[in-house]
């Protein structure tokens, strides 16, 4: 085998609350690595990456629902922030930033084919169904998709 082998071990998931900015409303998880903590400059990271990168990919996307969430994830390796949101009804887009903790600058994210982590992948799953239900019946549910954050406690 290849690479780094990584037990799984279950990560505590937070609700963070939302962030309302014009063009995207976003609903905030933290998901925290053991021995990790994510305090307030993590969030101001994560803010100023959505604020200089993602509303400006939103814009240039276009067809965006207004609407989507936020990952803000101090992992065992380093800080990730992953931003997405939905566009055309159904379909989820994606900016994601890395720095590792002892490095001065973020990496390139752009030349690197990352999705997500494991974990961050069941927070994916689990808005991929939250979703599904207020946003793709009959009667779209804006407000009560930002209410909803999953019941999730750790991934």
């Amino acid at each position: 085998m290849q690479g780094t082998h990584e037990i799984y071990r279950p990560r505590l998931l937070t609700a963070l609350g939302q962030w309302p900015y014009p063009e995207l409303q976003l609903k905030v998880y933290g998901l925290i690595a053991d021995d990790q903590s994510l305090d307030q400059s993590m969030q101001d990271t994560a803010r100023t990456f959505i604020e200089n990168e993602v509303l400006g990919a939103v814009a240039s996307t276009g067809e965006s629902d207004g609407l989507g969430f936020v990952i803000v994830h101090p992992g065992t390796l380093g800080l990730s922030v992953s931003a997405h949101w939905w566009t055309q009804g159904s379909v989820l887009c994606q900016r994601f930033y890395r720095k590792l903790y002892d490095s001065k600058d973020p990496l390139n994210m752009a030349s690197r084919a990352s999705i997500g982590c494991v974990w961050e992948l069941g927070i994916i799953d689990a808005e991929r169904q939250i979703w599904i239900r207020r946003m793709m019946g009959e009667m779209p549910d804006p407000k009560g998709y930002l209410a909803e954050f999953t019941n999730l406690k750790e991934v």
